[in-house]
């Protein structure tokens, strides 16, 4: 990251931006401005979205850790010996931590899973506004897939410290359209915005020209080699 290119702001809520920390490269000033926050949808609700589907899944989808609350209302809809695929790995110690193996882990995006998973039908169990990725490349290859979702993000608005952060950042990670829509206001054209994929891609772009895709290993990389 050349010498004026130091100012990263972290959007997530606190507590699950470490994996992103990681993608910053050395010497940068990382600054954590949460525009998201995490609402979650009654279990009541949830169950009767799943009984509903009246579907006995062969691979569970669990896209965040999030979704850990509500594991134990997967046990009626799986099948005895269901695969199990999780999304990062604070969703991966959730999933053990509740006694599921997990066969597979993507490190940032569901997509990453598609060729992974095999069996179907598919449950995806996360947020309310789930990318489409892996749906599209499953439903390609012949696999059903249900979404239930059991949290909502919902955006929050920066205090003064955070916006001037936001105004002042070379770069801004950003992980949701909700997010976008708390931060648009304050990101400066010649800002660098990071999205996870290319769901969030489309709805920064709409309205911001310097955007980068993916939340690869490979990013850092990338981040070094930007000049502001």
């Amino acid at each position: 990251m050349g010498p004026a290119l130091v100012r990263v702001v972290l959007t997530r809520e606190h507590g699950y931006n470490d994996s992103l920390r990681a993608l910053v490269p050395d010497g940068a000033e990382v600054v954590e401005v949460p525009l998201t926050e995490t609402a979650y949808f009654e279990r009541d609700d949830v169950a009767r979205s799943l009984a509903a589907l009246g579907v006995v899944f062969e691979t569970l989808v669990v896209t965040s850790a999030r979704s850990e609350p509500y594991l134990r209302l997967t046990a009626g809809v799986l099948s005895s010996d269901a695969e199990v695929f999780s999304v990062g790995a604070a969703t991966t110690r959730a999933l053990m931590s509740y006694g599921l193996r997990v066969t597979g882990e993507a490190a940032h995006t569901s997509h990453e899973l598609s060729g992974l998973i095999t069996r179907g039908p598919v449950l995806l169990l996360g947020a309310k506004a789930m990318r489409d990725e892996l749906g599209e490349a499953l439903d390609k290859r012949g696999l059903r897939i249900e979404r239930v979702a059991c949290y909502e993000t919902v955006p929050v608005l920066p205090d003064a410290a955070g916006a001037a952060a936001l105004r002042d950042a070379h770069v801004v990670f950003i992980g949701a359209p909700s997010a976008w829509r708390a931060a648009q206001v304050f990101i400066a054209n010649t800002t660098w915005v990071v999205v996870p994929g290319p769901t969030t891609a489309a709805v920064v772009r709409a309205q911001h020209e310097r955007v980068i895709e993916g939340w690869e290993p490979t990013l850092r990389d990338t981040l070094a080699a930007l000049e502001p």
